[in-house]
């Protein structure tokens, strides 16, 4: 494996050793490739994914912008989703990713949904 993908892999544990989510306070885990980007909301607990939003959707991906701006209307999405389940509280979990870019963009859409983290 490349050194990149292995430093990448040992924050996203440490990460996970130090978050994680229930039924009333989910996880909101990001996933985001070169292309696209993806949120999930889980409950560790049930072990199961409560909703989730990418900019793969039909909706999403109909818009023509940048990434950045289509990583703000995921986190948009995935706050309404949330918002339609009853959940206002969650924890965030950025993958390993720095909290810069399209992975700050989707935390700020999210907010700005209604969701608190």
């Amino acid at each position: 494996m490349d050194a990149k993908v292995i430093k990448k892999q040992k924050i996203k544990y440490r990460i996970r050793k130090k978050i994680s989510g229930s039924g009333t306070k989910p996880r909101l885990a990001v996933f985001r490739s070169n292309s696209d980007i993806y949120a999930q909301l889980i409950d560790d607990q049930a072990g199961h994914t409560l909703a989730s939003s990418s900019s793969r959707d039909k909706d999403i991906q109909a818009q023509k912008t940048t990434k950045t701006a289509l990583s703000k209307l995921v986190g948009s999405a995935i706050a309404r989703k949330a918002t339609d389940l009853g959940i206002q509280e969650c924890t965030f979990d950025r993958g390993g990713n720095l909290y810069h870019g399209r992975v700050k963009a989707l935390a700020e859409g999210a907010r700005e949904g209604g969701l608190k983290f």
